[in-house]
């Protein structure tokens, strides 16, 4: 699995890539997170407010941090 935290480096862009972190920890997967601050490969994804999580090329949410129950369910749903 191919995961992507698209953003800045602002505050909840980190707090996004670490709940997504530790959704995948307690899911069990294996999946490789990635930071995307490049601002021309987040609009690329149609993204206009960050943080986003994209997982397998697929934009999940944006705008937002959701707790880490939230971003498992997303995950689990593919």
């Amino acid at each position: 699995m191919e995961i992507k935290v698209l953003g800045p480096g602002c505050k909840k862009c980190n707090t996004l890539h670490q709940a997504t972190q530790k959704a995948i920890e307690e899911l069990n997967i294996e999946a490789n997170i990635t930071k995307v601050d490049d601002m021309m490969k987040i609009l690329a994804y149609g993204v206009m407010s960050t943080p986003a999580l994209v997982v397998n090329e697929k934009v999940l949410f944006s705008g937002k941090v959701p707790p880490v129950s939230e971003i498992k369910e997303l995950i689990k749903s593919l």
